[in-house]
């Protein structure tokens, strides 16, 4: 059986390294291609707040998912200390004591293989299979290798390969800020910002995609409107524009599900309604929404808050809750009788504002027949100051 041996520290795994998986796996054929990330490389030191190996390990199932005969290997799980890639391969020969192991290496590893702990030990072991980082290496590397062929009997394979010029500690800078999808497999990015893993934060065109996907369509304009909105009013009123998008953008992806439906998201995130919740169901969609913010794009808790009173509103909101509230309310697609001045008051007075936008939305709830929800009579109370 021929067995591809492919290590690394895979933090995270990216679109280079599956393209040099694909690359290998459809030149050689393997019977199983075995990715074994690193607990702790014995090269370099993890970047501070790196996921666990456990969670790399997930996170390469995720990335390399499509390759053929691939599994991940948690080989160096529980090893204390440096994780040497010929423990490894010892490791493996026991399990598999007669098949042929490949051993896969980069352009740096493979020039610096004599200074690996046991490299002798590995050229006994497997054949060396490398795949260039460029095109103009290729004389370099075919030296090398004729070298360690005469010196250590090595056997050693150059494959063609045109790599992708992806680096993991620039992709884990790019993912602080809001950038680096383009790197990852998707299923991959969307596990780290579920996760929040290596502090990511979300590219909001990426957000967007993913939202207005939960949106019936006559809805993404509204949507659209509440976040240009909302960014507009955090910047005039000293608010993280950013986290005020990602709550405008996710506020209403729980919007179109039905009652029922409601009910059993509440039932699958441990959510209690009250009496008064049940007999309003247009209200549940801010509860849900923000528990399904939480779950799949792992919003920090402010931002899920902002989702949860974006409907009903409270009393002492945060600022961040007051400027979702309100561009849900007066986002441009918004027409009604009296919207124009509270527009103009959001920028004058944003408690103001809400007061008079709280008892709006109540004379339009009572004029239409409905029974007002407590939290939006509490809110108008605190903010127009009626003690009655």
């Amino acid at each position: 059986m021929r067995i591809i041996l492919y290590g690394g520290t895979f933090n995270p795994p990216h679109l280079g390294h599956v393209a040099a998986a694909q690359t290998v796996s459809e030149l050689l054929h393997p019977d199983l291609f075995l990715v074994v990330p690193d607990a702790l490389p014995p090269h370099k030191e993890l970047e501070e707040g790196s996921p666990s190996i456990e969670v790399r390990l997930e996170l390469c199932r995720i990335a390399f998912r499509e390759i053929p005969h691939a599994e991940v290997s948690d080989v160096t799980l529980g090893r204390k200390g440096r994780c040497y890639s010929a423990d490894t391969v010892a490791a493996l020969r026991e399990k598999y004591p007669d098949d042929q192991l490949i051993f896969l290496l980069g352009t740096d590893m493979f020039l610096g293989f004599e200074d690996w702990y046991r490299f002798e030990y590995l050229m006994k072991e497997c054949v060396l299979a490398v795949l260039p980082r460029e095109e103009d290496e290729r004389p370099t590397l075919e030296a090398h290798a004729e070298y360690l062929r005469q010196k250590y009997d090595a056997t050693v394979a150059l494959l063609p390969h045109e790599p992708l010029p992806l680096h993991s500690h620039i992709i884990r800078e790019r993912l602080r800020r809001r950038l680096g999808s383009d790197m990852l497999d998707d299923a991959v990015y969307s596990e780290i910002i579920r996760h929040r893993y290596y502090d990511a934060q979300p590219e909001l065109s990426w957000l967007r995609e993913k939202a207005y996907a939960y949106l019936k369509p006559k809805r993404i304009a509204h949507v659209a409107g509440c976040e240009n909105e909302a960014v507009m009013l955090a910047v005039y009123w000293g608010e993280d524009p950013e986290r005020a998008a990602e709550a405008a953008i996710l506020h209403d992806m729980a919007k179109k599900f039905k009652f029922e439906e409601q009910l059993q998201i509440c039932e699958k995130y441990g959510i209690i309604n009250d009496h008064d919740e049940l007999a309003s169901p247009r209200i549940l969609h801010a509860k849900t929404g923000a528990a399904m913010a939480r779950d799949l794009f792992g919003v920090e808790d402010e931002v899920a808050e902002a989702i949860r009173w974006h409907c009903t509103g409270k009393p002492d909101m945060t600022m961040l809750e007051k400027i979702i509230w309100l561009a849900d309310y007066i986002e441009p697609t918004r027409d009604f009788p009296g919207v124009d001045r509270i527009r103009k008051l959001a920028y004058v007075d944003i408690d103001e504002a809400l007061a008079a936008a709280l008892g709006m939305s109540l004379e339009h709830i009572r004029a239409d027949g409905g029974e007002a929800y407590r939290d939006t009579v509490e809110a108008y109370r605190w903010y127009s100051r009626d003690e009655d």
